[in-house]
């Protein structure tokens, strides 16, 4: 069917859990990095990214129809970050796992790559803990996740003006705190 009446019509039970199951399949690792960047361990990112995908099943016809065609890793990405800012709060008195302890996700990479990589991410990691959440969340969705602006305004509720901006100053930020642990120390 197509023209005006097609949006209209419901879709059935069926189409919806098909196109649900390849939203979960294109997007699963996706949501598990962006919470365990988030929460730091694996076994709470699990939980996170299991909750995530059991909300957007919840609400999955109407952000379809909402979304107008629009990916929805935004929206799942969204659910992720509001989960993960529940997380935090709940445990906030109980903190789990300093993010200094945090192994990059496992990768296929020689020894040496591996263990120079991890040093320089351990460094990463640790200086990004010193950004404004905003500015901290707005990079791990950049270059942990790979989304583009858009995409990460969408997630954040901003627009893409503000977006690029946040992000902007959350590379110089972060540079600047790099640029200060690499400089060497001088004695008087």
């Amino acid at each position: 069917m197509s023209g005006p009446d097609a949006k209209s019509t419901p879709e059935s039970k069926a189409e919806l859990d098909r196109a649900f199951e390849e939203l979960y399949r294109d997007h699963l690792k996706d949501v598990y990095s962006y919470a365990y960047y988030r929460i730091g361990n694996h076994h709470d990112a699990e939980d996170l990214t299991e909750q995530t995908f059991l909300q957007a099943y919840r609400h999955f016809a109407r952000a379809r129809q909402e979304s107008d065609g629009r990916p929805l890793r935004p929206w799942l990405i969204r659910i992720a970050h509001n989960l993960a800012a529940n997380y935090h709060r709940d445990r906030s008195r109980k903190p789990q796992t300093p993010l200094e302890s945090i192994e990059p996700p496992a990768a296929k990479h020689s020894t040496e790559d591996l263990v120079e990589g991890r040093a320089e991410l351990r460094a990463v990691i640790e200086n990004l803990q010193e950004l404004p959440d905003d500015r901290r969340e707005a990079l791990v969705m950049r270059f942990a996740l790979g989304m583009d602006n858009r995409e990460i305004a969408r997630a954040m509720g901003k627009s893409d003006g503000a977006t690029k901006v946040l992000i902007h100053r959350a590379i110089k930020q972060l540079q600047e705190l790099l640029d200060v642990e690499e400089a060497p120390v001088e004695y008087g």
